[in-house]
């Protein structure tokens, strides 16, 4: 037989595109429309239909960045079309090929009540399905005119503040139309068997059988009234439809989903709005397809219907008590892993988990996060302990080097605690269950002979409006198809418990999941890593001085709302494409101020507590909210600072420049203001290696291929400046307590102030950068290069650290050329190393190289700042400060504590003496991360620890008040059946047994 394939193809392409697909809506009759523009910010729906309409029509310009226009649509069913299945279509100007990315609507009843949602793939209106005849139609379509923002081009349109005020879209199409039921399924018949056809090789019979279905079905299409042949042309289809799938063929469970940042291309106000429009499409295809099962995340998303939308969220709630519309997740956003702290991510999951408790009685059991920038190795455990058995995850496919080896595995932590993990080979998260992406699935699947199925989310995100009718269809006819794998759709839960069933023995991968992609979101918008830092540290302190005031002072009231508020704002602001940075500038604008706003009401809720506390009188008391005593005064506990140590010493240094000493620490400064030698003199040994000098910023050139505020690609370490020019050097003294050298420099169109200070009794030297940022494309560093030889470093990740060699023998760790590290990175040697610590950075790399002499010296550099131009075209301009410190002679143990007392420092106020922990324990590797009052408001202290250094710990844990019991809890504060906490001893103390960086929760019952 001679090959038609391509003339075959080709037909059926040109025929479903320009005769049967425009038959769908048939019988056009225009709508008639009125339009009002919204001032400023969008308007409640009721001020929206009260609004004064003026004329309007198709073809008219509307919608300004950032703006809301509502259309008012009427028009009348024509009496000849009763009996008809009739649609209204509403295009509001869509480029089809971007669902989620532009213009979109809510379309609303007359009374307010929410119908469904306008999108490029869903623009359709049911009017009725059996039309009388003569229906009047009254609609009100609230339309948001966002700007594209998509072809990663610099630009003012991120901000409503610079945005232009020209109209962005064109009305395209308001029409009244009979709905042909055939022909839309004649479409779906097609288009699946096309998308499977072009699957099979050419070398199968299968191939040829649908190609010659397909040809007999156009032959029978009359292309002059396709309504009238569709149902002819679908009986040729109809065998090769019911041919039934191999026994062998991959099995995937299809999940409805819409996956929607919470923000990024659009503020956080917008999300709100575009999670409204996507759940009302969901509960309208529900109530027309028993079948349709949807999984929805983050509690934030169905908390903003619950307030903004309670008729829409009253629907929501009785699919959920259906069992098909199924929240999933159990966090509170789908946060960022790498960068948020550790017990802001048990709040992620408390508050998400309690969330689905409270409002629908559901505990959650799958942790859905398919689009964060990697994973922390903290999560397995967290996952468990929040009560979570499973988690899905698909980013990794992104990575640019290296294929992850399985799709279905046990993930374990750093603590050992494992977890069942899928990670789709559909490598999507928004799939359209066509053939190409069903039969990519199958093939990619890396478990096959052991494992014979995979999840799949499919549905347009982004407010793209989620899963449509199309996806529907596509998914039953190929529930049973030859050739396709099988599809059903089906809950998360039962897809992972098949899947566990079958392959319960998946193989194991130890430690984190690195996205080799997507870097730079360690350091991109500085200010609002900062915020997150001094917000979560801020929470620390007023959670532990509110409970300790509550359970001590009888008039004292632990404020229970403003935490949980301020919590969850926190919590939000830990979205995927906001703490990393990666979000236009109204969102990083918004977030600025938000973060100001926190810090001020946090250290109002601390002074608070703490007054009550220290009662009236004159004496200087500092509290010291660390998880370790210093200075005299013991952790969570208030005091009187003990002596400093020995003076500081200021002299000048042979050659130019200056040397400061403290009896710990010999600092050498050079005549350019660099550390030229930071000696331990406890263990005699140096810590800068020879010829070096530390704190050497230096700035490179960042124009990555391609995702500017994401990512940076490892050849911008072929051009960098070391910063050395000198503008100008002093030194100051602060008495015999601190000796501080200041340096001024300036480079391109910035300058810099840094304040490198030695205080008396410190084993640190601590740096105070002052930067005046107005660079483009540049990525700025500092540089500390250690006489070190380290095979590896540790750096800080929730609730423990994580090792990362500091060699390149593989792809895999040559992959990892940037790293994130929380409050501190370590290097060491057997018998000595050294840790560098921050407030705020969370970017480093490590590198390494052997000197002439033989020694190695081990580089380590935190990434202070970027200049990415998209989305937000001002990334980072402005002043910064970044605080950071050289712990030269440290150990793990020192890195924990020293990275904890920069983060959390003293508060001085005067009171009538000191005050006693409220909790304390005697081990210093058992770090204890908070202190608060129950969720529950029962008076119950809850106390929430962990081992830190990565070895077995025994300890006593003291309670500074009458204790009835104390209980091991998860961190929804539920009993546990462990075996970390003992029982409680009648003195108030409770022992504990940790394995390597266990996290425990122990409540912690009041007398």
């Amino acid at each position: 037989m001679h090959d038609d394939r391509s003339i075959a193809e080709h037909r059926l392409r040109r025929v479903l595109k320009e005769r049967i697909k425009p038959a769908v809506h048939t019988r056009p009759v225009p709508l008639a429309v009125e339009r009002w523009e919204a001032p400023g910010e969008p308007v409640p729906v009721a001020e929206g239909l009260a609004a004064a309409y003026g004329p309007c029509a198709v073809g008219d310009a509307w919608g300004p960045a950032w703006g809301t226009t509502w259309f008012k649509v009427t028009g009348t069913v024509p009496a000849e079309w009763a009996g008809r299945t009739v649609e209204a279509v509403l295009d509001l100007g869509f480029d089809r090929m971007m669902p989620g990315f532009q213009c979109e609507g809510l379309v609303h009843r007359a009374d307010g009540a929410e119908v469904k949602a306008l999108n490029p793939a869903n623009d359709w209106v049911r009017v009725a399905d059996r039309a009388e005849g003569g229906e009047r139609v009254e609609w009100y379509v609230e339309a948001a005119s966002n700007p594209v923002l998509v072809d990663h081009a610099a630009t003012y349109e991120g901000d409503r503040q610079t945005s232009g005020d020209q109209p962005l879209y064109r009305l395209a199409r308001m029409d009244l139309t009979v709905f042909e039921t055939e022909v839309w399924e004649l479409v779906q018949d097609l288009e699946v068997l096309y998308d499977l056809m072009t699957q099979l090789g050419t070398g199968d019979a299968r191939r040829y059988e649908i190609l010659r279905a397909l040809d007999a079905a156009l032959d029978a299409v009359d292309l002059g009234d396709v309504p009238g042949s569709a149902a002819s042309a679908r009986t040729h289809l109809a065998a090769a439809l019911a041919a039934p799938a191999h026994a062998s063929a991959h099995r995937i469970s299809a999940v409805g989903h819409a996956h929607i940042d919470s923000a990024w291309l659009w503020p956080l106000r917008e999300t709100v709005r575009k999670v409204a429009r996507t759940a009302s499409n969901v509960v309208a295809l529900m109530d027309e397809h028993p079948e349709f099962v949807f999984a929805m995340s983050q509690a934030q998303q169905l908390d903003w219907i619950k307030t903004y939308r309670p008729e829409l969220f009253e629907r929501i709630k009785k699919k959920i008590a259906d069992g098909r519309f199924v929240p999933v997740g159990g966090m509170w956003v789908e946060s960022d892993t790498n960068m948020v702290g550790g017990e802001a991510m048990a709040r992620q999951f408390l508050y998400g988990k309690k969330f689905f408790l409270d409002e629908f009685g559901i505990d959650t059991h799958t942790v859905w996060l398919p689009d964060s920038f990697g994973y922390t190795a903290a999560m397995p455990q967290i996952v468990r302990l929040s009560g979570s058995t499973s988690f899905l995850t698909q980013k990794i496919s992104w990575s640019q080097v290296n294929a992850f080896p399985h799709h279905t595995f046990r993930w374990e932590g750093i603590d050992g605690t494992r977890v069942f993990t899928h990670f789709p080979p559909v490598d999507t998260y928004n799939s359209d269950l066509g053939g190409a992406q069903l039969a990519h699935a199958a093939r990619n699947y890396r478990e096959k002979g052991r494992g014979s199925r995979s999840l799949v989310p499919f549905g347009w995100g982004d407010g793209g409006g989620g899963p449509t009718r199309e996806h529907l269809a596509r998914a039953r006819r190929q529930r049973d198809l030859e050739g396709s794998p099988r599809v059903e759709i089906e809950r998360p839960d039962a897809f992972f418990e098949k899947a566990r069933a079958e392959y319960g023995d998946a193989p194991v991968w130890a430690g984190e999941l690195y996205l080799e992609l997507h870097r730079g979101t360690y350091t991109s918008q500085a200010k609002t890593k900062q915020g997150n830092r001094r917000s979560e540290s801020l929470l620390r302190e007023a959670e532990l001085w509110a409970a300790t005031a509550a359970v001590r002072e009888p008039g004292y009231a632990y404020p229970y709302e403003d935490l949980e508020r301020i919590w969850k704002t926190v919590l939000l602001h830990q979205f995927h494409d906001i703490l990393p940075g990666s979000s236009i500038a109204w969102v990083h604008r918004e977030a600025r101020a938000t973060y100001a706003g926190l810090g001020e009401e946090l250290r109002g809720i601390t002074r608070a507590a703490q007054s009550a506390l220290a009662g009236a009188g004159d004496r200087e008391l500092v509290f010291n909210c660390a998880p370790h005593a210093r200075r005299g005064v013991p952790a969570g506990g208030a005091g009187r600072p003990a002596g400093t140590g020995e003076p500081v010493t200021v002299e000048e240094r042979h050659g130019g420049g200056h040397v400061l000493a403290n009896g710990r620490l010999r600092v050498e400064f050079d005549g350019r203001g660099l550390i030229v030698s930071a000696y331990d003199l406890e263990a005699g040994r140096e810590s800068v290696a020879p010829g070096a000098a530390a704190n050497l910023l230096q700035l490179h050139p960042d124009f990555p291929n391609m995702w500017d505020a994401w990512d940076i690609d490892a050849f911008y370490r072929n051009n960098v400046t070391d910063l050395v020019d000198l503008d100008a050097l002093e030194v100051t003294r602060d008495g015999p307590a601190s000796a501080t050298v200041r340096v001024t420099r300036s480079f391109g169109s910035s300058s810099v102030v840094q304040s490198v200070t030695l205080r008396s009794g410190a084993k640190t030297v601590d740096i105070v950068t002052v930067v005046e940022w107005h660079e483009t494309e540049k990525f700025l560093k500092a540089a500390f290069p250690l006489d070190v030889k380290a095979e590896r470093s540790a750096s800080e990740t929730q609730f423990g650290h994580v090792y990362r060699a500091t060699h390149i023998n593989t792809s895999w760790e040559a992959a990892k050329f940037e790293i994130c590290a929380h409050r501190w990175i370590h290097v060491e040697e057997p018998g000595w190393g050294a840790a560098l610590l921050n407030d705020s950075t969370y970017g480093h790399d490590v590198t390494r190289d052997v000197r002439p002499d033989g020694g190695q010296t081990t580089t380590v550099r935190l990434s202070l700042l970027r200049a990415p131009r998209y989305p937000d075209p001002e990334t980072d301009q402005g002043s910064h400060t970044l605080r950071f410190s050289l712990a030269p002679g440290a150990g793990i143990a020192d890195a924990v504590r020293e990275g904890h007392a920069l983060n959390l420092p003293e508060r001085t106020l005067t009171g009538a003496g000191p005050v006693a922990p409220l909790v304390a324990v005697d081990d210093d590797a058992v770090v204890v991360a908070s202190v608060k009052l129950a969720e529950d408001r029962g008076g119950d202290v809850i106390v929430r620890l962990y081992e830190s250094r990565g070895g077995r710990a025994r300890a006593t844990l003291a309670a500074g008040f009458p204790l009835a019991a104390a209980v091991e809890s998860d961190l929804l504060e539920r009993p546990l059946v462990g075996t970390a906490v003992g029982p409680a001893a009648p003195a108030g103390t409770v022992p504990l047994t940790l394995r390597p960086f266990q996290i425990v929760t122990v409540r912690l019952r009041r007398a």
